[in-house]
């Protein structure tokens, strides 16, 4: 009874230990996938950044007028 515990405690650390690799693997290859995505399309992210850049400064002064409110 007690091997038999011990059996099915060894498969679930097992199960954990593969899940938990297959998710650093994943986390790798998305982290290696944006990095080129950044590098191949560094124009169409600059041009992106640039036209955000009035919508951030209105929303940074949003939220410096609501700090200032209180």
């Amino acid at each position: 009874m007690a091997e038999e515990v011990k059996q099915e405690e060894k498969k679930v650390e097992v199960k954990k230990i593969v899940s938990t690799i297959f998710k650093v693997i994943l986390g790798l290859v998305f982290l290696a996938l944006g990095a080129l995505a950044i590098l191949r399309w560094w124009t169409d992210l600059v041009a992106v950044f640039k036209g955000c850049i009035g919508l951030i400064l209105i929303l940074a002064g949003i939220i410096t007028l609501a700090i200032a409110k209180e």
